[in-house]
């Protein structure tokens, strides 16, 4: 069944109030009469008025006029009028009173209504507050789990971080700690309540190999820094800073690690300076060897050779076996003052170090066949003992190297030497050395005691290699000097 829409069910209720009236007033007749004929209609009216809208009350108004008019205004059951003039005033002031109850109810109804709409509204908004109040409590709920889990997560994090026995701090771009883990303070001996909020560098009185401005613009970075402790005590420590940002991506803080490795550096200074001291007494044993071999050794087969002089003279007989002792005895000479030189060379004690690499540079053209040319300053000022051991010795295994392994047909050297600093360079064209580490390389542990020696004087040694040729440069502070023309050896 077709359902009546609101609209045409008001009219109907308007139709049916107008009905209802007429025939009250009907039922009513035998005691009123055609007297007050209008009495049941207003209700109708006014109820029309009240609930069913402005037209459904002049359509009720209208059906009342006209059923009253038609069936209980004289003469009855007509359209007629008994009295036109009396009857036309009782209408209309039935109309005029009509529209006023109407205009009433109207005003009214739609107070009813906004009221409604203002009723039916508020609880709109506070079904909507309630919802939003409700879903913002579960958020909230939801949020401050999260919170907490967040919370105990980072605490067993935190946890865990305060088990490690490095150092581990959090603090911000500015340097701030924002966190400071146990190892922490048992390294540096301050508890994080006195290490919060302060500036790391001012707390730990960092000292950073390289300025900390370029240490800020990378992302992560590796080092030595020295720091102090609580008690004063300088320490060394292996750092490592990691960038830490923010959800998008921009950096806010820096996580360091650091572990103390001050026993450490200490056992390597400890080993160095044994290594020196090494290198050392065997420049002294080899100092020793020369000169015994040539005061010694050297003595007795001169004295020989000239004996076997004075035997092969006296006896012609003997001149023959005389003259192959000589011959050997010349060799064990020769042999003996080379072993002497290579030890030790006197000119290293006597002239200095240019002297002595002018002579082994043209004795190892000679015995190698690879041209070798040496640049030295016209005037070199004589140096330090340990100064001048340590080049000598490095021209030596450095040359060594190249006529064992490196191929090459020519080498050349240079020295520099200013105010400073010497300056000690040797280069040649061969294969060069496929890989170099920070030892020894694949050249084996000479150039690792040339580089302690070099290291024991402050100095510095690099190795460059690309695969063609070979380049070795040295540079070792000047710590005393005295004149001596180079060009004298």
């Amino acid at each position: 069944m077709r359902r009546i829409s609101p609209d045409a069910r008001r009219y109907v209720f308007a139709v049916l109030a107008a009905l209802a009236a007429l025939l009250l007033r009907g039922m009513l007749t035998p005691l009123l009469g055609a007297t007050n004929p209008y009495h049941t209609v207003w209700v109708a009216v006014a109820f029309a008025a009240w609930y069913c809208g402005v037209a459904p009350a002049v359509v009720t108004t209208l059906l009342s006029l006209v059923g009253v008019w038609y069936f209980f205004v004289p003469p009855f059951h007509s359209f007629a009028l008994k009295n036109p003039t009396t009857e036309i005033y009782g209408m209309a002031g039935f109309l005029v009173l009509s529209g006023f109850i109407i205009a009433l109810g109207e005003g009214n109804r739609r107070s009813q209504v906004r009221s409604e709409a203002e009723v039916v509204g508020r609880r709109r908004i506070e079904e909507e507050l309630r919802k939003a109040q409700q879903e913002l409590e579960h958020r909230v709920r939801e949020r401050t789990a999260e919170l907490e889990q967040n919370v105990a997560e980072t605490k067993e994090k935190a946890a865990l971080l305060d088990l490690a026995n490095d150092a581990i701090f959090v603090k911000s771009l500015h340097g701030a700690i924002s966190y400071w883990n146990q190892g922490a303070e048992r390294l540096y001996g301050w508890s994080k309540e006195e290490a919060i909020g302060r500036s790391s560098h001012e707390l730990l009185c960092t000292e950073f190999p390289i300025p900390l401005a370029e240490i800020e613009t990378r992302d992560y970075w590796e080092g030595e820094l020295r720091h102090t402790r609580r008690d004063g005590v300088q320490i060394v420590v292996a750092s490592r800073w990691t960038t830490v940002r923010d959800q998008n991506g921009g950096p806010f803080a820096w996580l360091e690690i650091n572990t103390d490795i001050t026993s450490r550096k200490r056992a390597e200074e400890a080993a160095r300076s044994l290594s020196g001291r090494i290198l050392t007494l065997q420049d002294e044993e080899r100092r020793k060897m020369a000169r015994g071999l040539h005061d010694s050794l050297g003595q007795y087969l001169t004295a020989l050779k000239i004996n076997l002089n004075l035997l092969s003279d006296a006896d012609g007989n003997r001149e023959k076996l005389a003259s192959e002792c000589f011959e050997i005895v010349e060799q064990c000479l020769t042999e003996t003052r080379t072993i002497s030189h290579l030890l030790h060379p006197p000119l290293l004690d006597e002239a200095g170090f240019g002297s002595a690499a002018r002579w082994y540079v043209d004795g190892f053209a000679q015995r190698s066949g690879i041209k070798a040319n040496i640049d030295l300053p016209p005037k070199l000022d004589r140096l330090h003992d340990d100064v001048e051991i340590a080049l000598f010795r490095a021209l030596q295994e450095a040359l060594t190297n190249v006529h064992r392994h490196s191929g090459a047909s020519a080498v050349d050297i240079c020295v520099r030497v200013d105010t400073e600093q010497v300056h000690l360079e040797i280069s040649d064209n061969g294969r060069g050395i496929p890989k170099i580490t920070d030892g020894d390389g694949r050249a084996g542990v000479g150039i690792a005691g040339m580089r302690e020696r070099v290291r024991e004087l402050h100095g510095s040694l690099e190795i460059q290699s690309e695969g063609s040729g070979t380049k070795l440069i040295i540079e070792i502070p000047v710590l005393q000097r005295r004149s001596v023309d180079a060009s004298a050896g």
